[in-house]
């Protein structure tokens, strides 16, 4: 569904009209001010049903909006952590896809293309996490929207890129490339286990939030970093290289275009 949506707004010339409005500022703040009115509450019975979601797994609460349902809390104990040291655990419920990183690399983030340099806007980040590996966490609309440190360490203070959206005619009737960069936020932690690991979290271009709790501090393994905000959806981990082994099984789904479970 979100596929169709996006091919109505990025090459109909309808779709492109309706577009120029909805990326105004002003009407995505208006969106997100619905999203957190009680009113909202009427959508997420629908919204459940739709997605199969067990809400068994998650606190019984009252919730007052959408937006609080998309931030709901899952239930003590429901996700153990693995605290083996040698394991690299997952930061959030997730569909994972593992990139190796060279020089030339370019990976397809929420429908839009980056190289390193262009993902992290720093070519000093780019070349030191070179030879290693980009494991891209994609989170869909049944998954748990809070997210963890994957290991012990020293976490730095948040570095934000802010989204933008450049289209060049909307009214034009052939199909354009549209350029648009997603909102972002990174931070490096300082791990025990497995050197220097680029934490990033993607959310949706003009809506959407990324709440990340912490600025500069000491972390633990499994410790709650954040949460998305109805709009944001991917989690990235850049580690070095011969820091990580990644499984062979999510190393050939990834090679293969499958994303792992």
């Amino acid at each position: 569904m979100q596929t169709k949506i996006l091919k109505f707004l990025y090459e109909t010339r309808i779709g492109r009209l309706l577009l120029s409005i909805l990326i105004k500022p002003r009407v995505s703040e208006i969106g997100g001010w619905l999203l957190n009115q009680k009113i909202s509450k009427i959508a997420i019975k629908p919204f459940i049903k739709a997605n199969h979601i067990d809400m068994s797994q998650y606190e019984d609460v009252n919730y007052q909006s959408y937006n609080d349902f998309f931030m709901r809390r899952i239930k003590l104990g429901a996700r153990p952590i693995d605290r083996k040291e040698s394991h690299l655990i997952a930061p959030c419920d997730s569909k994972l896809t593992v990139y190796p990183i060279h020089e030339d690399s370019s990976f397809c983030i929420k429908d839009t293309y980056y190289t390193m340099e262009e993902l992290f806007h720093s070519k000093k980040l780019a070349k030191a996490y070179e030879g290693g590996q980009l494991l891209l966490f994609r989170l869909t609309v049944d998954d748990y929207h809070r997210y963890c440190y994957v290991d012990e360490g020293v976490k730095s203070k948040n570095y934000r890129i802010q989204g933008f959206f450049h289209t060049v005619n909307p009214l034009a009737n052939d199909v354009y490339p549209i350029y648009k960069e997603n909102t972002r936020e990174f931070s490096l932690l300082k791990s025990k286990n497995f050197g220097i690991v680029l934490m990033m979290e993607v959310g949706a271009l003009l809506v959407g939030k990324i709440v990340n709790y912490h600025q500069e501090k000491n972390v633990v393994r499994g410790e709650e970093k954040g949460r998305f905000e109805f709009g944001g959806s991917t989690v990235i981990l850049c580690v070095k290289k011969n820091q990580v082994v990644v499984d062979e099984q999510i190393l050939e789904n990834s090679r293969d275009g499958i994303e792992t479970m």
